[in-house]
């Protein structure tokens, strides 16, 4: 019996899209590829050196150029994936500050993005692959057998985030931003990827609110069972 062999998963910022791919990607045995990764991983290419992130056609000339990739995890510290940019592991360095505050910039450059959809789209070729991002379903998987579109309430969005900075920054770590700060940020993230969080046609919609993680990993794996073969 074959299942869906490429599925992509879309959603705004908060929705659950990068733990339950990880953990659908885990259940299968498939490969996760966190798209938005590779945009952080361009971004903290461009920081490094030095580059000007608004000029669209020197980031053009970058993506081509950039060495790329993500593959399962190599080291057992907690990462959901590795990252490498020409053969450097840079897998907690996109997370930082300077890279977050600057990949909505580099990712909003049309050419930039039509390179990285390139790329994505090979790298699920060969399928066994669960592609998670803001466009993978409509755009970069068109084809993918199976499409799902997980959303949430901006409140609860919010939350979700707010909980986990605490876990990664501690209670008590000065640097935590506010609820409302967070909040104020995924609004913001919602403006910049307005034109790229819409859900294909084909996509399954879940709304995920008052589920948890289980749950709609649950309903997602019901989907997935229903279209094996």
């Amino acid at each position: 019996m074959r299942g869906p062999q490429r599925i992509a998963i879309d959603g705004p910022a908060g929705s659950g899209k990068s733990t339950l791919g990880e953990r659908l990607a885990r259940r299968l045995g498939y490969l996760y590829v966190d798209t938005g990764a590779m945009y952080r991983a361009l971004t903290w290419l461009a920081l490094h050196e030095g580059m000007d992130i608004e000029e669209g056609p020197a980031l053009e000339a970058l993506a081509l150029r950039a060495e790329i990739s993500i593959s399962r995890p190599q080291i057992a510290d907690g990462r959901q994936y590795t990252v490498t940019v020409h053969g450097r592991d840079i897998t907690w360095d996109i997370r930082s500050a300077a890279v977050t505050n600057a990949v909505s910039t580099v990712s909003a450059h049309p050419q930039v993005r039509t390179i990285m959809r390139k790329q994505q789209h090979e790298m699920a070729r060969s399928g066994g692959v669960v592609m998670v991002g803001r466009d993978i379903g409509a755009v970069v998987l068109s084809d993918a057998e199976l499409k799902i579109y997980l959303t949430a309430s901006l409140e609860e969005r919010a939350r979700r985030r707010y909980t986990e900075l605490e876990e990664r920054m501690g209670v008590h770590n000065p640097a935590l931003p506010s609820i409302e700060a967070v909040m104020h940020d995924i609004e913001l993230r919602d403006s910049v990827d307005r034109e790229h969080m819409q859900p294909a046609r084909d996509a399954v919609i879940i709304e995920t609110d008052h589920l948890s993680v289980e749950q709609v990993l649950d309903v997602i794996y019901q989907y997935v069972e229903s279209r094996t073969l």
